[in-house]
Order: structure tokens, then sequence, then C-alpha cells
């Protein structure tokens, strides 16, 4: 009797869950999800979960490595060419499957980034996931400046307006509302006096030191038990300008039960003493909050009603929660997600690049190696594509590993539909003598703009003549090649012969230009730690910065700066 594992039907699934398992999870699909779908799928096989076994573990070992070596998009185009159904079932599940949230009668969420620098690749998540999620309920995203650590991280005054920029480009609309905490450090100071007074919190003068010793043991500094006069009168010391005591004199501390498993939350600090100048407040003030309690009043005074944050973030949703039990509020509706790490952007800090920009190792901000939204908007991303791929991954708490390519994937689908074609010839290259064996009998040569899409029209080029210079690279050269769009053509030493408009037969198509018809170019791509230019020749147009084009044969390329001898200088965005 046949196993019913070898059944063509139960094959063919076999192998469609390892794909779409090596699709979702980056080239790390795993056996035991395929064998779960399988068994969702055919429950009779419950019985003969060996064998799958041995079927499935070859299979997710093929997939993860397709995935791997050719890229998630040649998965893509797996499962739409055998199992197109397992694909859109994935991907509506995926798009329309962010988690619904929880008390969704008025959605309030925040993005709040810290104004130390630009966006960056990750910012990009929290701007999409929030703003997501207040489409899909009629809801506000907050846009609030987290901008009181003067010290480790440092506001930039640029970044503010940058920040806003981005986030416009990326949601295509302004956020509803935008919080500068900076601007609200009364309200601050007003609620830290208030625990203090309430005995929520008071102000310790242990040093750090000595304070870990004894947190570390479950026992009470000396100041938690000092009066609420004492502590009140530290307080208003803490804030005299006049005042002896320097940053990491005293801090105030929120009131926690000592017995606290975790000893980060015990008596966790509150407010700081920071004298290192503000770029919006000056020396205004001489105390400032830490993020988890100025983030915990402002998410209550703003109304937040849901906070969507990193994994790593747990102890500060602890943290807070104790706050907002002391004052009696209510704490926000909270959802985590894991860490995404992109290969090709490993070790990035907004610190390291604002280091490495002032010594020289990048151009700005924008350098098309680094992972900031300024650079990826110069290359030429969609912001469509940027959302397309924060949303498929959805929220996950598990941390994964992707590639650029997944996010190019989604980039292509969104631009090469309405992105014209242009020749390039890069300065490898080869100058060849054209001898025309038939008449050409136009006067301009149409070259389409777009191959599938004629309504895009043409790139009228001049009637190739006996004579004119053809412009090759010279990696394309080889005695019978095709000029696309042109002519079969014959290369002989200097000379190459066009004898047939029609395609006879199947040599090679290369791209080419009329060396009369050109302007000269610089295209820059970024390889690892280096850039390298490739300085050679585009087709004549009317170019203008901004535009993005398809180089024949070579990829996507934006225009980044036209030089007043019309030398065009673009960079690469992808293939």
């Amino acid at each position: 009797m046949p196993n019913p594992v070898d059944q063509p039907e139960i094959v063919k699934a076999i192998r469609t869950f390892s794909l779409q398992n090596a699709l979702e999870y980056e080239g790390e699909g795993e056996m035991k999800s395929v064998l779960g779908r399988i068994f969702g799928a055919h429950p009779e096989l419950k019985p003969h979960a060996r064998d799958l076994v041995s079927r499935i573990n070859p299979a997710v070992e093929e997939a993860n490595n397709l995935a791997k070596q050719k890229g998630l998009h040649h998965i893509r185009e797996l499962l739409s060419e055998e199992a197109p159904e397992a694909l859109e079932k994935r991907i509506k599940e995926r798009r329309e499957g962010l988690k619904p949230l929880e008390n969704t009668k008025k959605v309030v969420l925040r993005f709040a980034p810290n104004p130390n620098g630009p966006m960056t690749l990750g910012h990009s998540r929290g701007v999409i996931i929030n703003s997501e999620y207040a489409k899909m309920y009629d809801g506000e995203v907050i846009l609030r400046f987290d901008d009181t650590d003067t010290k480790r991280k440092p506001p930039e005054i640029w970044a503010y307006k940058q920040i806003q920029d981005e986030y416009e480009w990326l949601t295509g609309k302004t956020p509803d509302r935008i919080v500068f905490a900076s601007d609200r450090m009364p309200i601050y100071l007003q609620h830290a006096e208030e625990d203090i007074l309430n005995q929520n919190a008071y102000v310790c003068t242990c040093s750090a030191e000595k304070f870990k010793i004894l947190r570390d043991s479950k026992q009470a500094c000396p100041c938690r038990n000092l009066d609420t006069s004492e502590n009140h009168q530290r307080w208003m010391k803490m804030n005299d300008l006049q005042s002896n005591w320097e940053e990491g004199a005293a801090v105030v501390r929120i009131k926690t039960d000592l017995d606290l498993p975790n000893p980060a939350l015990r008596d966790w600090p509150a407010l700081r003493i920071q004298t290192t100048e503000h770029p919006r407040v000056g020396t205004t003030y001489r105390v400032w909050p830490l993020l988890d309690y100025q983030s915990a009043i402002e998410d209550y005074l703003q109304g937040v009603t849901h906070i969507i944050r990193g994994k790593d973030l747990m102890d500060s949703t602890r943290k807070q929660t104790i706050l907002y039990d002391l004052r009696g509020w209510k704490y926000p509706e909270t959802m985590y997600w894991g860490r995404v790490k992109v290969h090709e952007f490993g070790g990035f800090s907004t610190s390291g690049m604002k280091a490495d920009i002032s010594e020289g190792k990048y151009s700005g901000w924008d350098d098309q190696r680094l992972p900031t939204i300024a650079a990826l908007r110069r290359r030429g991303f969609s912001p469509k594509a940027l959302r397309a791929f924060w949303i498929e991954l959805g929220l996950n708490q598990k941390d994964i590993s992707v590639s650029m390519t997944t996010i190019e994937s989604h980039n292509s689908k969104v631009i090469d539909k309405i992105t014209p074609r242009v020749s390039f010839i890069g300065q490898n290259n080869a100058s060849l003598t054209l001898d025309l064996k038939k008449e050409w009998n136009s006067e301009i040569l149409k070259l389409p703009k777009h191959p599938d899409d004629s309504e895009m029209g043409y790139r009228n080029w001049p009637s190739p003549k006996n004579g004119d210079i053809i412009v090759l690279e010279k990696d394309d050269i080889d005695e019978e090649i095709r000029l696309k769009e042109f002519a079969n053509a014959t290369v002989k030493s200097t000379k190459i012969s066009a004898d047939e408009f029609e395609r006879t037969d199947r040599r090679p198509i290369v791209h080419w230009l009329l060396e009369n018809h050109t302007m000269p170019a610089i295209l820059s791509t970024s390889n690892g730690d280096e850039i390298v230019e490739n300085k050679g020749l585009i087709e004549t147009g009317k170019y203008q910065v901004g535009d993005i084009f398809q180089l024949e044969r070579m990829g996507f390329a934006r225009i980044t700066e036209i030089s007043e001898n019309s030398e065009i200088k673009l960079v690469f965005l992808h293939e």
C-alpha cells in the first residue's frame, strides 16, 4: 500500500509550505512550523509524523538555501508560479494581520523619537505601524520629541524639522499633534514635586555605587525614609541654580516594592541634575526627567491609549505601570515587537554615525552607505515600499534578520511600472565605427521608454549613419551581438557592421549608445564601506535632479546632481 505522505498532493503541500515558511522568516524556515501547517491542512496525516519529518527536512533546507542564495524575491516568484493562492493568502494574512487593538473606542498613539539625529530605517517602523493603526481605527498619532537628555543624547536643532519632514514623507500626511517635551518642562517638574509631597518619590543623595549595593540586597537607602519636608527641601535645592549640588549629587527616585524580583525596578530613578545646555531652552532648567518618567507623564496628559514599542523596553512598561498605579491612573494598552536586523546595516547607531560624519568617513546623513531615511530617499526608495515592508512584517516579538533585497523587492513593485529606461555605458567601454550594410530609412531611432507600456512613449535617438561611433561595454563585445531595439551586428576589430534590423537568431542583446547622442555621467555605487564611481556616458535627454530611471540591464538609479557642464551624477538604487 503506497505511503500517504508520498501522494502528489502532499508532496506539493510540503514544497509550498516550505517555500512559504522560508519567505516568512527570511530564509530561516523551520521544520516544525511546516509540519504544523501540514497537520492543519491534512489532520489525517498525524499518525505519519515520522515519515512527514523525513520529507519536510530536506524541503525546508532547500527552500532556506534558495532564499539565502537567490533572495526572497526568487521565493516569491516560485510561489507565484507554483502556488499563487499560498502567496496571496500569506500576503493577506500579514498585511491584514496587524494584531487587532483592544479598547478601540478611542485610539491615540505616539511616535516619540529623540532628535539627536535624523530618522533611520528602524525609526520608520514606528512611524508606519503607528500611522497604520491610526488609519485602521480612525485614531490619532502624536509626533513627540523626547528631547530631555542633553548629556547622553544631545538634541540637534536641525533634526526637529528633518524628522517632521521625514514623518510626512513616510505617511503622506502631517502628524495629528506635535509635542516638544523640552517645552513642557514645568509640567514634569510640577508632577515630580507632587510625587515627592505625596510620598510617591524621594530625593536620594547616595552614590550610584552605594545605591546599587543596597538595591541588589533589597535594602532601603537612608534617604527613602526621610520625612516629606526634608525631601521637599532637597527637591528645592536640586532646582536652585545657585546650588552647590552638581550632576550626580542627587536623584529623584520613585518608591517601589524593594522585594521586586527585578532589581532594575526597585526605586527607579525619575529625575536628575543635568547642567548641559539645551539647544531649545538653554540653561533654564537644572533638573531634568529621565525618559521613563517624562514619557509616562506625557502619555497620560496627551491621552495616549496604545503604546507600541520594542520588547527590550518591557522594563520601561513595568516602571511606568508602577508610577501609574501610585497616581491612580490607567496604563495604556501596550504591544511589543522584536528586533529586526538588516544584514547590510549591521552595527550603526546615531551617535556612531554622527562621529563618523564629523570625521569625514561619510559625506553626510544622506550618504548612500547609511541606514538613514535621508539616504534611502536620496537613493530613490519609495515610502510605499517601506510601508509595505513593515506592514508585511507586522507585530512579532521574534527577533529576525532580513536582507535589503526584501525591501528592494517591494520597491521594485512600486516603481518598475512607472520608471523609464535609459542607456548608460560605464567607464570600461569601447568605441566602434558603425558600418551599415543595409539602409536605415527612418530619420530617428525610436526606443521605448518602458518595454511594457507603449503609452509612456519613446526615446528618440538620431538615425544611426555610416561612420557613427557606437559605444559598448567591453564585456558585451562579441563577434555576433544584437544592438538592442536596432540591429544584428558583427564586431571585427574596431568596426561594427549592422546587417539585419529584424531579430533573426538568438545572439546576445546588448545595450549601447550613439556617441553623438551622449552626455557625461557618473554612477555612484555603494560597495560595502566604499563608494565606487563609474564615470561613463548616458544617452542625451532632458533630465532633472530627482529623476529615477532603470539603467538598461543594470538596475535603478536616481539623479542627484547636474553640473554646469551637464555632467549627470546618479546614485545606484538597486537591481
